[in-house]
């Protein structure tokens, strides 16, 4: 059971994206910045080839927690994996298990100085977030010096992580590395768990809490927004999700760079590397492969050629 709690909070970041909605506007270039004609074909599955390769690997859009309803394979992805010679997630699935490495992020998801949410809004703003968490059964007692940004995720009732216990919910990556696993096939990440859990460091807690309020918000007039993002990963379409991350009511765009952008940036020469080596199979969240700075056309400005597979949904 742990283990899942933990699975959980270390792929928060593609959730929040989805979740937390805000009242302000990004700036213009940075919406520009994602229309500059970059429209890719609707695919999960991309084939990387040429650029010197001698073999084509391959990258894969997951969406870290989905219904075990709405849960599908696209045909050919299960050739792709037994093709691959190491799958690569965001971050080393193995580390998962590491309990040193459990505990240290346990702790990361309070805040320092011994904040509160009561110091981050009007009492009127808490006692909204309070009744809320008390609806779903979470006093909120318990979460008075968590990230507000942990606390978005929650707050729609869409996100279930108890759900991967159950069995009501699946992870792509879950079931990806139980196939690694079984196969014995290497497994590694792009990047460092606890460099994950700095990244919400980055964004002031009074942004954060902001945005908790607006999630909350959302959430009570309906879950059409969680609705949406699932529908865009049903049609496997990777640039209409990372609109929704920069669109203009997203509490997000101000922070697209940190949380997408930039990263995508930094996988490039780590997955180039990778490929070189062996083929690879890479696993990560579907909003960061579209649009001009997605993997997608990252992968192309170095030269490879990248090749949407198939858009079915058999294996």
């Amino acid at each position: 059971m742990r283990f899942i709690k933990i699975f959980c909070l270390a792929f928060l970041l593609s959730s929040v994206l989805f979740s937390c909605k805000s009242s302000k506007s990004t700036v213009a270039e940075q919406k520009v910045e994602h229309e500059l004609n970059v429209k890719n074909e609707k695919s999960l599955l991309w084939e990387v080839s040429g650029n010197g390769l001698a073999q084509s690997s391959f990258v894969y859009g997951t969406i870290h927690i989905i219904s075990a309803d709405d849960y599908f394979i696209p045909k050919g992805t299960l050739g792709a994996i037994e093709k691959a010679e190491e799958m690569i997630f965001e971050i080393d699935m193995n580390d998962m298990t590491d309990m040193t490495k459990q505990m240290g992020l346990l702790d990361e998801i309070f805040m320092d100085d011994n904040k509160t949410l009561k110091d981050l809004m009007s009492a009127e703003d808490y006692t909204f977030v309070e009744k809320h968490f008390e609806k779903m059964g979470l006093p909120i007692f318990f979460f008075e010096r968590m990230k507000p940004m942990f606390l978005s995720v929650f707050a729609s009732g869409d996100i279930d992580p108890a759900g991967l216990q159950s069995g009501s919910m699946k992870s792509y990556e879950f079931e990806f590395f139980e196939m690694a696993s079984k196969s014995k096939k290497p497994v590694s990440g792009l990047e460092t768990i606890e460099f994950q859990m700095s990244i919400f460091d980055k964004i002031p807690y009074e942004d954060q809490a902001k945005m908790l309020i607006e999630s909350i918000k959302t959430a009570e007039v309906g879950g059409a927004q969680f609705e949406e993002m699932i529908n865009m990963y049903k049609s496997q379409d990777i640039d209409a999700m990372v609109e929704m991350i920069v669109d203009e009511d997203s509490g997000m765009s101000e922070y697209e760079d940190i949380l997408v952008a930039g990263r995508n940036k930094n996988w490039i020469p780590l997955m180039k590397a990778k490929m070189n080596e062996k083929v690879s199979f890479f696993a990560v969240g579907a909003g960061h492969l579209g649009g001009k700075l997605g993997v997608i056309n990252l992968l192309r400005k170095e030269g490879y050629t990248v090749t949407p597979l198939s858009m079915d949904q058999g294996k």
